[in-house]
This record gives structure tokens, C-alpha cells and sequence, in this order.
């Protein structure tokens, strides 16, 4: 049975990879013509988007990427930014 959420009851909600991993919380939803876009995860203490991002604030998560909804909200894998060690080498 499909379950129906308000948006609003999505806000500071937990976001986690389908592998597991903890990657942030909700801070906004972006509608365009009555759809959910996407959502605006922050970086919390603690979460891998901190760990990957250092100073950045968040992400933008296209919801074709949100596999489910309830509790929590689990998002592909494929949403996760891209991180290498040369990356951190350079800086």
C-alpha cells in the first residue's frame, strides 16, 4: 500500500546510501510545478557528506535518485560526490 508523507514531515529527516552509510539530513525540499526536483541534504557532524566536502554546507540530491521514503530516506549510492585520494593530495 502506498503510504502518503507531507513534505514538511520530511525536514531534518535522516539520509542514508543504499550500502548503509550515513550521508546527512534533509534541510529543504526543491518543487518545480507541483513535483519534488530534488532535496537539499546538509553535511552534519558525523556524516560521510562532512568527511567529503570539508567546507561546503550540503548537496543537491535529484530525486530520481531516492530509492525510499519512511523513516528515513535512503538515496543510490550514485548520489554520493566522487572523493579520491589524489583529490586530497593536491590540496
Amino acid at each position: 500500500m502506498l503510504k502518503m508523507k507531507k513534505i514538511s514531515e520530511t525536514y531534518d529527516m535522516k539520509v542514508f546510501t543504499d550500502t548503509g552509510d550515513y550521508f546527512g539530513d534533509i534541510e529543504e525540499s526543491i518543487l518545480t510545478q507541483n513535483k519534488i526536483f530534488g532535496w537539499k541534504v546538509k553535511a552534519t557532524k558525523g556524516s560521510f557528506l562532512n568527511k567529503v566536502l570539508g567546507s561546503a554546507k550540503g548537496v543537491i540530491v535529484p530525486h530520481q535518485l531516492v530509492k525510499a521514503i519512511g523513516d528515513i530516506i535512503i538515496i543510490s549510492k550514485t548520489a554520493v560526490p566522487s572523493y579520491s585520494s589524489e583529490e586530497e593530495s593536491e590540496e
